[in-house]
């Protein structure tokens, strides 16, 4: 039976639901992210190879030093391939708590992020109501595994649209 993109991207779901990648994931995959990307200026995520990927640069809530984290994102609109805007979901892996950056997020709005090389300034906007709902209902169909992290938490997990400045 040949391997296909399909079946490898439904292993993956199928392994980043598991509870083990949860304890796991929070350290390893920040870590390759941030150094393929170092060593490819910019160019590569690791991670973006299944899911498109940001760098986030935003400053940190209560350092104001600034932060830079690797993150999946969901891009958004018309020019999708040029990111006109994208979702960033605080999923921590389905961990308890919320992830730091949602918190340097909510403090300071104005970041930004890096996009297939380009660095781009973004306002980022927490999502709520029938906004968030709806939201939540994209990301869900972009990546299954979302549900699992939120039944594992009682938290909400935050979702925040991020656009150009």
């Amino acid at each position: 039976m040949p391997v296909t993109a399909a079946r490898v991207v439904k292993a993956v779901q199928k392994v980043s639901s598991a509870p083990a990648f949860a304890r796991i994931a929070p350290y390893v995959v920040p870590a390759l992210d941030r150094a393929v990307h170092r060593l490819t200026r910019g160019k590569v995520l690791l991670s973006a190879q299944l899911l498109p990927g940001v760098v986030l640069s935003v400053r940190g809530a209560r350092s104001g030093q600034l932060r830079r984290t690797p993150l999946a994102c969901m891009p958004e609109g018309a020019g999708k391939e040029s990111g006109g805007s994208w979702l960033l979901i605080g999923s921590n892996f389905g961990r308890t708590g919320h992830p730091a950056w949602t918190a340097n997020l909510l403090a300071h709005p104005d970041a930004e992020v890096s996009w297939k090389g380009e660095d781009i300034p973004v306002t980022a906007r927490l999502l709520a109501g029938e906004e968030r709902a709806a939201a939540w209902q994209a990301l869900l169909a972009f990546w299954p595994p979302y549900a699992t992290y939120q039944a594992r938490v009682e938290r909400e997990i935050r979702i925040f649209r991020i656009v150009r400045r």
